[in-house]
């Protein structure tokens, strides 16, 4: 049987499906198979983006910046009929690709509030993710990485996941499969799921895989806490039944690791002379166990016959870049939760197969299909259509923001001649309160959650730091526009390309011209200017 067709009959509850063939770029595999369900559910998809609005998005979504000046002004001039593909490829070798798919993987494995002592402080692991995206490591090779948890989490960070769920194997066991299986079992922690098929056995069958590790301390490094992930060599999961039959004392049987939907796992028995401390001891390198359970679940469930794995990497980048999964949420994916473009989603689970998990190739695909590239316009009013068609519509992170704003209006190119002198301390959050922009802005865009811009925000962009941004001294956008002598209408074009990535409308021309062009209070009329593009919601948004 084929490997791909494997996918198909395992997972339980959706049909086989014919095999795609390989040698068709997946591209227009996604624009086939759009365009069919387009016209089963007759609906009518938006037109292709223009050159601007597909600038701003192509750039947020890769690179997590929006472009600068030149570089938009270069694009919109372009009229080569292949410059979207030479911009996503650009992109994709850019040194913020690594940077911008390190945060936006980082929050889907911890989010911005982990579990856990110190898991907050991982800045070895955010570096290590972020190497992995720059050497294009396959997604199997570093999620493999993670879940084995190999050496400290100074020296080499993986250990830093597990590290949040100290002997806390029914947490983990949450968190593995619903992101990098697709699967929701928590509510078989408790009983029976009543709508899907997972049992109390299935939920703890797959924590026992976990049950026997310890965090283990050392000290701290650079501010940030030195510890291993240790395994011992006994300890299970009791389990006890359904929570509404507990009763005080209640012990409960000790569960086996199994595979989800498969094979209980095959152990040796322990050496007879085989002796242990009950806890792993602080300060001392944590001794290999005979046995690692752990290790067999890294191994099976990144292994390529994994029945959920391929799809749930296909469906959780897809929905990174279009905004809802194929099968959504992200995380549900089971026999109750159908996929809106069944053929869609095994089209894309094999050919990442096919391309052994490189999400570099993956996201070219998705970028360069006609899809990706509507228009954000459309009757339907859905923020993620569910149909895809049209693009969707998301506020910008944190990072995004922030690090945008400062782009805009040249601020980090001041600051970084300022650096030189020694007058500016840099880091990547500079500029702002780190704290305020987290507090405000830094819900994840994960793809399981509603945006509702609050109050505090609100107040934040008009009451908050967002003026300090507003660089006035040579090389920012406040001295470059006004040492320009050029008309004013071509002046209220440089900041709009600089900030909105685009060319300023006739209307909107001639009323910041107007106002610009008035001879009371000059730079405190182009400062309000500035403020008034930087804090609009089109610039809030990706379109």
């Amino acid at each position: 049987m084929r490997r791909s067709l494997l996918i198909a009959v395992i997972f339980v509850g959706f049909p086989v499906l014919p095999a795609f063939a390989a040698d068709k770029p997946l591209r227009e595999l996604i624009d086939e198979q759009t365009k069919a369900v387009w016209a089963r559910e007759k609906v009518n998809p938006a037109p292709l983006a223009d050159d601007a609005e597909f600038l701003r998005r192509v750039y947020l979504d890769i690179v997590g910046i929006i472009p600068s000046y030149e570089e938009a002004k270069a694009f919109l001039a372009d009229k080569a009929l292949d410059k979207r593909a030479k911009l996503i490829d650009r992109l994709l070798e850019h040194p913020r690709y690594a940077m911008h798919q390190a945060d936006e993987w980082d929050l889907v494995l911890f989010g911005r509030f982990p579990p856990g002592y110190e898991t907050h402080r991982r800045p070895t692991f955010q570096r290590w993710l972020q190497d992995q995206f720059a050497r294009n490591v396959g997604y199997d090779k570093w999620v493999a990485e993670i879940l084995k948890a190999e050496g400290s989490t100074v020296d080499n960070g993986p250990p830093w996941f597990l590290a949040q769920y100290d002997r806390q194997p029914e947490d983990a066991a949450e968190k593995i499969t619903q992101t990098f299986l697709g699967v929701q079992l928590q509510c078989a922690r408790c009983h029976d799921h009543p709508f899907e098929t997972w049992k109390q056995v299935d939920f703890y069958g797959m924590a026992a895989f976990l049950a026997r590790v310890q965090v283990v301390q050392f000290d701290k490094k650079n501010n940030e806490l030195r510890a291993m992930i240790g395994e011992r060599n006994s300890g299970e999961v009791l389990f006890t039944g359904p929570a509404a039959q507990q009763t005080p004392g209640k012990k409960g049987e000790p569960i086996k690791p199994k595979f989800l939907q498969g094979d209980p796992l095959e152990e040796p028995a322990p050496p007879k002379d085989l002796k242990e401390e009950r806890n792993l001891p602080s300060g001392k390198v944590p001794p290999k166990p005979f046995f690692s359970r752990k290790d067999k679940l890294a191994e099976w469930v990144t292994a390529r016959d994994n029945p959920y794995f391929a799809r749930a990497a296909a469906n959780r980048v897809w929905t990174q870049y279009m905004g809802r999964g194929i099968v959504h949420p992200v995380d549900n994916m089971s026999a109750k939760n159908r996929p809106s473009h069944p053929e869609l989603l095994q089209a894309c689970a094999e050919q990442m197969l096919e391309h052994n998990f490189d999400l570099k190739w993956y996201i070219r695909e998705l970028c360069n299909s006609k899809t990706y590239q509507l228009a954000s316009t459309g009757d339907v009013e859905d923020a993620r259509p569910r149909w895809f068609e049209r693009a969707r519509v998301r506020p910008l992170s944190a990072e995004e923001l922030l690090e945008s704003w400062r782009l805009a209006t040249g601020y980090d190119e001041v600051v970084s001649k300022a650096a030189k002198t020694g007058k500016e301390p840099q880091g990547r959050f500079h500029g702002v309160t780190w704290d305020y922009m987290v507090r405000f802005f830094g819900q994840p865009n994960n793809g399981t959650g509603n945006f509702q811009g609050g109050l505090q925000e609100h107040l934040y962009l008009n009451n908050g730091e967002v003026s300090r941004l507003i660089a006035t001294d040579k090389g920012s956008l406040f001295q470059t526009v006004t040492e320009d002598k050029g008309p004013w209408e071509d002046r209220v074009d440089r900041l709009y390309l600089s900030i909105l990535s685009r060319p300023a409308k006739p209307a909107e021309k001639k009323k910041f011209a107007e106002f610009l062009g008035d001879g009371d209070k000059p730079a405190e009329r182009l400062r309000e200017a500035i403020w008034v593009l930087m804090t609009c919601s089109e610039f809030r948004f990706n379109h």
